[in-house]
């Protein structure tokens, strides 16, 4: 672990998540690495003035346990326990169907600490980005705007955490519910 040296502590992070990922792609008509999702969330953070190693590293593994075979243990070994609880207050329990994640999701949001805040907001803006952009590809109009509101509720949920993000979020959500506007 490079506790000492955070650009070789990122680097590790976004070959370990590369690795994980490796197999997968997202649900768009491309069906783009999924890999790509991590690194736009620290990207975003970083380009919004977020410098936290443990915040950024986060982002880069906060699908990990949840999509992958990846342990917390393992988490813990290579990236040490502040990162590894990060990611896991953003993990949702697979093991609940998705109706109960997403209530949990907002439940919670409340609750989480303000570096967990950072990553699901940068989480929910690409997602919700990604869903205009390049939307999975067999979501109907009605799945998609469900998303939207839903997003909408987790964030209201951790206002106050980087109101930059907040805005791009609003920004984000706004283009998403004009460009899925019921026609008429």
């Amino acid at each position: 672990m490079h506790v000492n040296d955070p650009p070789a502590l990122l680097l590790e992070a976004v070959a370990f998540a590369a690795e994980k990922h490796r197999h997968q792609r997202r649900k768009d008509a491309e069906a783009s690495p999924y890999i790509n999702h991590p690194i736009a969330l620290a990207s975003l953070l970083k380009r919004e003035g977020v410098g936290d190693v443990a915040v950024l590293c986060a982002a880069l593994l906060h699908d990990t346990i949840e999509d992958t075979n990846t342990t917390a243990d393992e988490l813990r070994v290579h990236f040490g326990e502040v990162i590894t609880s990060v990611v896991l207050e953003v993990t949702d329990d697979p093991k609940l169907d998705k109706a109960e994640r997403k209530r949990l999701q907002v439940a919670h949001a409340h609750a989480l600490s303000e570096r967990a805040k950072l990553v699901k907001l940068a989480d929910k803006i690409c997602n919700v980005y990604d869903m205009v952009a390049a939307p999975p590809a067999s979501w109907t109009l009605e799945r998609k705007r469900e998303y939207l509101r839903w997003a909408k509720e987790v964030v209201d949920e951790v206002r106050g955490a980087h109101p930059g993000l907040e805005a791009i979020f609003d920004d984000v959500h706004a283009k998403g519910v004009r460009a899925l506007a019921a026609p008429g």
